[in-house]
């Protein structure tokens, strides 16, 4: 399986720290936000990655990562977004990276405290249709900045809903997604959202209303690090007193 890395985005709701750079190059306790996300890939085996970014800051990547070696990466690809156009159009420049094979797509501002390769190894196992990775999420506030499922009786999603005024569960979609070759027809046939652009909620509820979406439920602590600055630094304090990615 391989892994794309999206990275992009202005960085708007961490103004004015991404005034001078990407918000993913921000530090992270120790390391630049972007290792974390690199490091619970690798950790779950996925060692060919593609990092997807752009914006004005986009060559600070290359600086930090060069071929990925170090970071344990055996290949290391760039695709660059021209404009903000959504993180379904950002996965579709990763087509030709992954060349016909099933793919775990992760936002790079995503922060796990556990390892996240049960969910690579359960769709590795069967990489046919979707698996997204959830969250418990006892917040309603918090669940209304997020996607969130509504699961039936017999557990499966009948569908997600972005941002939903009354949340149908308490579970939060992460921003950990694995996907079949497919995904990129997919990609290709939706149109843009009322913002413009292209979502990754309406690709999830393709693989939903083909009922072929499974999920897995995250063990532990996670957190979008972009999402605000009370988050940020909510993550930032999370993982200097407990750390990240553990088996």
């Amino acid at each position: 399986m391989r892994g794309v890395l999206l990275a992009g985005g202005t960085g708007s709701r961490l103004w004015p720290l991404t005034r001078i750079t990407n918000k993913h190059l921000l530090p992270i306790y120790d390391r630049p936000m972007v290792q974390w996300s690199i490091e619970a890939l690798v950790n779950a085996g996925v060692t060919e990655l593609m990092l997807v970014t752009g914006g004005t800051h986009a060559g600070e990547f290359l600086r930090l990562l060069g071929n990925g070696h170090e970071f344990g990466i055996d290949r290391l690809s760039y695709g660059y977004q021209e404009h903000p156009g959504g993180i379904a159009e950002a996965l579709g420049l990763a087509e030709r990276f992954a060349d016909g094979e099933a793919i775990i797509v992760m936002l790079a501002d995503n922060v796990v405290e556990r390892s996240i390769r049960p969910m690579v190894d359960a769709f590795e196992k069967d990489p046919t249709g979707a698996r997204i990775l959830l969250t418990e999420v006892r917040e309603p506030e918090h669940l209304r900045h997020l996607g969130v499922p509504e699961i039936d009786a017999e557990g499966r999603v009948v569908r997600i809903l972005e941002k939903p005024e009354e949340p149908p569960s308490n579970f939060g979609v992460t921003g950990i997604y694995c996907y079949d070759a497919g995904v990129f027809d997919v990609i290709k046939r939706l149109a843009p959202s009322g913002r413009g652009e292209l979502e990754i909620t309406d690709v999830n509820n393709h693989y939903v209303r083909q009922k072929t979406m499974r999920y897995d439920v995250l063990d532990g602590f996670w957190g979008d690090a972009g999402e605000s600055i009370d988050a940020y630094y909510a993550v930032n304090d999370f993982v200097r007193s407990y750390g990240a990615n553990k088996a």
